[in-house]
């Protein structure tokens, strides 16, 4: 007895092409409803597009470094500030050298250029220094000689202010929490010093000499601060920005091994700082983290290179030993002292981790500093200029006007040439751009993607890209019916070939795209991201919606019949005479290599 003939399966790659269709129109939604829920509906613009700030910074010498200024030195301060702009979010800047000891940093518009400045124009080194003594920020009245005064010479009783009451802790908090609860700022609280209390006043004696001289900060027991450096401190007045101006270059100015005097970068506290203990160029690394685990709320996690930790160990534990406020050390960068953390114990291993009322904007920018503060150069701001985007939005007419041009007559061919097979094209050209626009537009919060004129010059180039890949598989099919097949297995045998070619081709453009992105910086690298953004979602588009859209024509009789303007009519492709197969030949089936 024969056995029952089995219905014949649908070849694997036919699969279900509306499911498919279906799954890209979801993502399409999902996408545009990102869009409208983040309330990015445009793509963000480049400076060339939308205007934006001009930073020009000039090298200047350093003590002891006559020769420091050069080409190697140079080129790795551009490095650190791109490095340290990017940290801002800025990821469409633009860093460069300009003659021997320039750097020109262009920075678009909807970034915050006054915290941008601060970033780019602290460029000083940064150092960990000890802290010898420290009061308010105001001026010190001098003391008139007193003979009879004990403590004449700096043994008197230690200042008590301990600055900003952040704590530095052994290691890194492995369980902390990314997560922001709020970006608001919470009040830090500050131990109240001695010199804030108010001095008693000075009696007259018969003798017209005072009996009790003014109070005045002293220095703690066992602090060596020479005379001519304690004058300076006490004369030293952190309450006006000029004062702490000038201020921070003196001590920027200073060799790392001799001790300064520094304010507070809120000029809140001023310090005698000791010789740099531990200099930026040790830290690896640095970060803002929220603790949800120990409470401790905004912390930043520091860590060290191998010699760099060895060093931090070392000065925290001689820091550990003393009383406030020579516990502390002083983080300075630019000649202020961004943070004066106090060290309870030895802080070995190479991380370390500093909390204690922290915002979130207070950790992200101590963090950042910490990460990228440390430059081979020092440098000054010599000019800060706003650019206007006219330029650049008369090029961008332009080159739309150029893309639409492009456009029209890719549209004009396909029609002409292919003639029902266009609406596949175009309708998969009209997916690619929803696809890229929205993408584009929500990589703008997300990763600080900015569109600029060479990146526009990327997503028209990317037409032509998507364009090919079509016809080569129109070609395919259109040799298939011309050796006599009809156009369901036509459109099943000719997508094998088709897509072998198809994805060696975007391969090509995407390596070209991915080298060409990793070896240029700037503008070029807009074109670059574009490039190869464009021409993965071409591969998506033709994967996923130009052959399952037509599997599912092809069932059609508009093109399966081969009408005139289906672009598929054999007569008008030369079709031979349909293929018969021979009675128990076995079925053939397209392999690719």
């Amino acid at each position: 007895m024969a056995a029952p003939k089995k219905g014949r399966r649908a070849p694997a790659s036919q699969g279900h092409p509306g499911r498919t269709l279906i799954l890209v129109l979801i993502a399409m939604v999902g996408l545009v409803g990102g869009m409208f829920y983040s309330g990015t509906l445009t793509p963000r613009l480049g400076i060339d597009l939308a205007g934006g700030t001009s930073f020009t910074l000039a090298a200047q010498n350093q003590p002891g470094k006559p020769n420091a200024i050069n080409e190697t030195n140079m080129n790795t301060a551009a490095g650190i500030m791109e490095r340290r702009v990017n940290g801002l979010g800025v990821t469409e800047s633009e860093v460069q050298t300009q003659g021997s000891n320039h750097i020109i940093v262009n920075i678009p518009k909807g970034t915050d250029a006054k915290q941008a400045r601060q970033q780019v124009g602290t460029t000083a080194q940064l150092g960990f220094r000890p802290v010898l003594t420290t009061t308010a920020g105001t001026k010190t009245p001098e003391p008139k000689p007193n003979p009879s005064q004990s403590g004449a010479n700096g043994k008197g009783k230690g200042d008590k202010a301990s600055g900003d009451k952040t704590k530095v802790q052994p290691g890194n908090q492995q369980n902390a929490s990314s997560q922001s609860p709020s970006s608001k700022p919470t009040t830090q609280g500050r131990a109240v010093t001695d010199s804030l209390k108010k001095a008693p006043s000075a009696k007259p004696t018969p003798s017209g000499k005072p009996s009790t001289p003014p109070a005045q900060p002293t220095p703690p027991a066992g602090a060596d601060i020479p005379p001519a450096l304690q004058k300076q401190f006490n004369a030293l007045d952190c309450s006006t920005k000029k004062s702490r101006a000038a201020a921070g270059e003196k001590a920027a100015n200073t060799k790392p091994s001799d001790p300064i005097v520094a304010c507070k970068e809120d000029g809140a506290q001023k310090y005698v700082l000791g010789p740099v203990g531990v200099e930026g160029t040790d830290v690896s690394g640095a970060k803002a983290v929220f603790d949800s685990q120990q409470g401790q709320g905004w912390i930043v996690q520091m860590d060290f290179t191998s010699e760099g930790g060895k060093k931090f160990g070392d000065i925290t534990g001689k820091l550990a030993a003393k009383a406030p406020p020579q516990n502390q050390f002083g983080i300075v960068l630019d000649g202020a002292v961004v943070s004066s953390p106090s060290v309870d114990k030895a802080i070995m291993g190479g991380g370390a981790t500093i909390s204690g009322g922290f915002t979130q904007q207070s950790a992200e920018d101590l963090g950042n500093m910490l990460s990228y503060g440390a430059l081979p150069l020092s440098f000054k701001i010599d000019d800060e200029t706003t650019v206007t985007a006219a330029l650049g939005g008369e090029q961008l007419h332009a080159g739309l006007i150029a893309g639409a041009i492009g456009l029209g007559l890719v549209v004009i061919y396909l029609v002409a040439y292919y003639r029902g097979l266009a609406l596949v094209a175009l309708a998969s050209l009209g997916v690619s751009a929803v696809l890229t626009y929205t993408i584009m537009t929500l990589l703008g919060p997300a990763i600080g993607f900015a569109l600029n004129l060479p990146a526009v010059c990327g997503a028209i180039v990317a037409i032509g890209i998507t364009a090919d890949s079509f016809i080569v598989y129109f070609e395919r099919i259109r040799d298939e019916i011309r050796e006599g097949r009809t156009l369901r297995p036509a459109v099943e045998r000719g997508w094998p070939r088709a897509r072998r070619t198809i994805l060696v081709s975007d391969f090509v453009s995407f390596l070209a795209a991915a080298v060409l992105f990793a070896v240029t910086v700037g503008k070029v690298q807009g074109f670059a991201f574009t490039l190869g953004l464009t021409t993965v979602l071409d591969v998506v588009v033709v994967f996923f919606f130009t052959k399952p859209l037509m599997t599912l024509l092809a069932r059609r009789k508009f093109f399966s019949d081969g009408h005139s303007w289906s672009g598929l009519d054999p007569k008008r492709l030369g079709a031979k005479p349909p293929l018969r197969r021979r009675r128990g030949a076995a079925p053939t089936q397209t392999k690719e290599a």
